[in-house]
Formats: C-alpha cells, sequence, structure tokens
C-alpha cells in the first residue's frame, strides 16, 4: 500500500511541475533483454570506430550517487577495453595543481579508433572543487569561461564529443549512499568527500545550474538523462550514444575456425598442477 501511495505522489508532483510522469521500475527480465540488444550494436559501433579511426570522447558528470558508475559499466561491459578506455583520474598531486587546469586531461583524450570516457572530468572544477572550497570563485569563472573554447578546439580536431548529466532526486541519492553503508560491497563508494557534499544539495544544485548556463552550448550540449530508475536510465543513455554517432557495419572477412594441428607425439604431462578448490 506505502509504496503505490508513493508513486501517486510522485506522479502527483511530476504532474504539478510538468516534468515525465514517473514509470514503474523495470523488471529485471526485461532490462537484460534489452541491454544485450543494444550490447550487440555497441560491438558494431566499436568495429565501425576502429575501421574508420573515429575519436569519441564521452564524458560522465552528476551528483554522488546519481548512477554514473554503473552506466559506465553498462556500456563497456562487452566491448574491448583497448577501444573504450575509461578514465577515472584520482585527485590532483601537488605537481598538477601547479599546472594549466586542463593539462591533465589532455594526455587521455581519444586518438583515431578510441572512445575515451570519462566518469567525472575537467568538471570538476566547477561542481566538486567550487562548492567544497578547493579552489577561488575567480578561477571557477576562468574556467567556466574557458571551457567552451577548450571544447571547440576538440570539437574541431575531429573529436566527438558527447556529455551526459545524470540527474538523481534528493530521495533516491539518500537512499542510495544510505544503502553503501552497511553494504560490504558498495563501502567503498562511500568517501568522507560524499559525506560532506551529501549536506550540500543546494550549493551543488547552483553549481549546476551556473555550469549550464556557461556551457551547454550548440556544439558541445548537455544531454540529462533521469537516474532514479538506474536500469531505464542506462539504457536511454546508451540508445542516445549509439543515435549520436554515425556508424555501420564494418567489413569484415566471414570467421571461420582453422583446424586444430595433430598431436605430432605429444603426451598429456604428469606435471603436479596446483588446481585452486572447486568450492561449487
Amino acid at each position: 500500500m506505502g509504496s503505490k501511495v508513493g508513486k501517486a505522489t510522485a506522479r502527483a508532483k511530476a504532474a504539478k511541475a510538468g516534468e515525465a510522469m514517473p514509470k514503474d521500475k523495470l523488471k529485471g527480465k526485461d532490462y537484460e533483454k534489452a541491454l544485450a540488444r543494444l550490447h550487440v550494436e555497441l560491438v558494431k559501433l566499436q568495429e565501425w570506430v576502429v575501421h574508420a579511426g573515429l575519436k569519441v570522447c564521452v564524458v560522465f558528470e552528476g551528483r554522488d550517487g546519481a548512477g554514473k558508475g554503473g552506466t559506465i559499466k553498462a556500456i563497456t561491459e562487452r566491448v574491448s577495453p583497448r577501444v573504450f578506455r575509461v578514465i577515472a583520474l584520482p585527485a590532483p598531486t601537488e605537481r598538477e595543481k601547479s599546472q594549466m587546469y586542463a593539462q591533465r586531461y589532455l594526455p587521455h583524450l581519444p586518438a583515431a579508433g578510441e572512445v575515451v570516457i570519462f566518469d567525472r572530468s575537467w568538471y570538476n572544477r566547477a561542481g566538486v572543487e567550487r562548492v567544497m572550497g578547493f579552489c577561488t570563485e575567480k578561477q571557477t569563472q576562468q574556467f567556466l569561461h574557458m571551457v567552451p573554447l577548450f571544447e571547440k578546439l576538440m570539437i574541431e580536431s575531429g573529436i566527438i564529443l558527447i556529455k551526459y548529466w545524470l540527474e538523481v532526486s534528493p530521495e533516491e541519492q539518500t537512499r542510495r549512499l544510505a544503502a553503501r553503508i552497511d553494504d560490504g560491497r558498495k563501502i567503498w563508494k562511500l568517501s568522507p568527500m560524499d559525506l560532506k557534499s551529501y549536506s550540500r544539495w543546494y550549493d551543488y544544485s547552483r553549481a549546476r545550474d551556473d555550469m549550464f548556463k556557461a556551457t551547454d552550448t550548440d556544439f558541445a550540449p548537455w544531454n540529462v538523462a533521469r537516474s532514479d530508475d538506474k536500469k531505464r536510465a542506462r539504457l536511454n543513455i546508451i540508445g542516445h550514444l549509439l543515435s549520436t554517432i554515425p556508424y555501420k557495419a564494418a567489413p569484415r572477412a566471414k570467421v571461420k575456425l582453422p583446424p586444430r594441428q595433430k598431436p605430432g607425439g605429444y603426451q598429456e604431462t604428469k606435471y603436479p598442477f596446483k588446481f585452486i578448490k572447486e568450492r561449487s
């Protein structure tokens, strides 16, 4: 009964705000089927990127707990890590702090035949660094002024730049972060910085709004995905990604396994291999 009331309340709020009506959670079986179809297309995209020498850069941003990591994992699950490279940089070193701000990101931009996915990116300066006081307001404003120029240079060099912002509600963020506290599989995702940033929801909202005003350009727009339903968000984002990058089936020779060589007198060894214990 409680869940039905909650859904009705969410739908009423969405209707009042003029937003899309929340849908029922996607069933696991339906999600796996849809994801499998998209994975086939992602492999086709991968082969075309290599064949055509495309340079693709995908940026994922959003609040803590918005679902960036799970979405990136869904994208990269069935493709080659040599083509789809995921970049998640740690906090900058003292040396990196003294560099031009964008400098540490430049070596990671894609070369021909690569898709580079940034799990957080240069937009750290417009978000966490600004909100948590790791940079000055002057540095933030300089960054917001510089980014469209930087991204235009990227695009003019032949890089296909796609930017995603995952939008999570405060209620769903709370549920996800709280779930990490007692889950041994997820506790590593909850850092002291996450706890500090959690209390500053509206500071992050203001920072997000300023970032969009300055960097949501015609040549590098922000694509926003509602992510309260993680499974549906992943499917929506992958579908959008596939529709944004022009690709077709790359030419490939028909694959056939060659005959295996004859043993030529080989005898199975009696070496005492140390097999691991079979637990199931």
